[in-house]
């Protein structure tokens, strides 16, 4: 019989689907958080969502766990499921299915204690007997007009709820691609279990499901963008033993179109400056007040993120670094040329001759460039830069690979 229970909080399967098949690969005895009884009843639950994608590795240290998964053959991501899996009471679903049943219609407007008397109606043929107070239905029929599912509008001292209206049914083309691709994806996914249309449309050669994990963190965070508001969030860091709480004013959110991973762009009050913070390193996040400065804050973002050439950011008073390469082509070898184009980013591409190109950059931190540059290390005849640590580690780097293939002098 499949695993079925529902779960109240998410961070906790979080926590055990990173430590065991995203970051550690663990075993059970390494994993010291929690009792072993508890790695128990985590795993099976996880395997019940996963048990097709879970892979077994015997070794000295023990039975590892991990997942494997071929993204040709998987045209929907399969962490969506520990989202479906939250729960709810009786009462709650009780009374959301009677709500929306008498408020069917976007012409029926009623007020709470009107909605309180209908309510009492249809729960007079239960069995047993249930009671909603006008205070819980009201803070219900709060909770969905911030969700936008239903309107009030004030009619003399009254407040008429009614249903808003839907608009038309979106092509499972578009949710599909949605619900793969693009952040919050969970929610493409939701509405995709409603088609009765073929779902499958798209395969993905490179399809990074990992951030289906961080949605609710994600939500949270463009909910305060929306409304310029500040956040709170506990930050883990694999160098610390404990999460640490950061206060931060979020500007944007940053997804690497190379590995898929997401961060969040931010002012942090406490170091007084703009930072990046991995979204799958942020959790627990509370909503606060709203930033007076946010508008001003953006401005300055928007005027500086022509500079970063990854997601680093520091205060552009202190100055950008200045790289500037030249590189060597041969004949028949303009495809350099065009992938210097394609690639350079923030970057200018000057042509010197027919087997000459400079590339220049001004840019927050150079560090960040060195697995670029090393790609076209074996043409390069001229790197210096103002960040004399980077153009070391360049040079150093350059040095090492003479050493390791046995030429002393490079």
């Amino acid at each position: 019989m499949a695993y079925s229970e529902l779960i109240k909080n998410f961070q906790r399967v979080r926590d055990y689907m990173r430590a065991f098949y995203v970051f550690g690969f663990k075993s059970r005895d390494e994993y010291s958080k929690k009792s072993g009884r508890s790695y128990d009843n985590e795993r099976r639950r996880i395997e019940s969502w996963l048990g097709d994608y879970m892979r077994f590795l015997k070794t000295e240290e023990g039975k590892s766990v991990f997942l494997s998964i071929d993204s040709r053959a998987m045209p929907e991501n399969p962490l969506y499921k520990a989202f479906k899996t939250s729960s709810f009471t009786d009462r709650d679903i009780t009374l959301h299915f009677i709500l929306f049943d008498i408020l069917r219609s976007p012409d029926t407007a009623l007020s709470a204690p009107e909605l309180c008397e209908r309510i009492d109606g249809y729960l007079s043929g239960f069995d047993e007997p249930i009671e909603f107070d006008e205070s819980t239905v009201r803070k219900k029929l709060k909770e969905y007009v911030d969700q936008g599912i239903v309107k009030a509008q004030k009619d003399g001292r009254k407040v008429l709820y009614s249903r808003t209206k839907e608009g038309g049914e979106i092509p499972p083309y578009m949710l599909q691609f949605f619900s793969e691709v693009l952040p919050c994806g969970v929610v493409g996914s939701f509405l995709l279990d409603k088609q009765t249309e073929s779902r499958h449309i798209f395969n993905f050669k490179h399809h990074y499901i990992l951030s289906a994990l961080d949605s609710d963190v994600l939500c949270d965070i463009f909910i305060a963008m929306r409304e310029h508001r500040e956040i709170t969030a506990d930050n883990y860091s694999p160098r610390f033993s404990q999460a640490k709480q950061v206060a931060i004013v979020p500007l944007k959110v940053l997804i690497s179109v190379q590995g898929g991973r997401q961060y969040l762009i931010g002012y942090s009050r406490e170091y007084d400056q703009m930072r990046s913070y991995r979204v799958d390193y942020l959790s627990n996040i509370k909503i606060k007040d709203v930033a007076e400065d946010f508008d001003s804050l953006r401005k300055w973002l928007k005027r500086n993120e022509k500079h970063m050439w990854g997601v680093t950011l520091r205060n552009s008073m202190r100055g950008y670094d200045k790289v500037e390469m030249t590189v060597k082509i041969g004949d028949n070898e303009g495809y350099i040329i065009n992938r210097l184009e394609r690639e350079k980013r923030c970057g200018e591409v000057e042509i010197i001759d027919e087997h000459t190109v400079k590339f220049t950059a001004e840019v927050f931190d150079a560090s960040e460039m060195l697995p670029w540059l090393r790609t076209f290390i074996c043409r390069v005849s001229e790197f210096k830069s103002s960040n004399k640590q980077a153009e070391r580690a360049f040079w150093n780097d350059l040095d090492k690979m003479y050493e390791l293939y046995g030429i002393k002098e490079g």
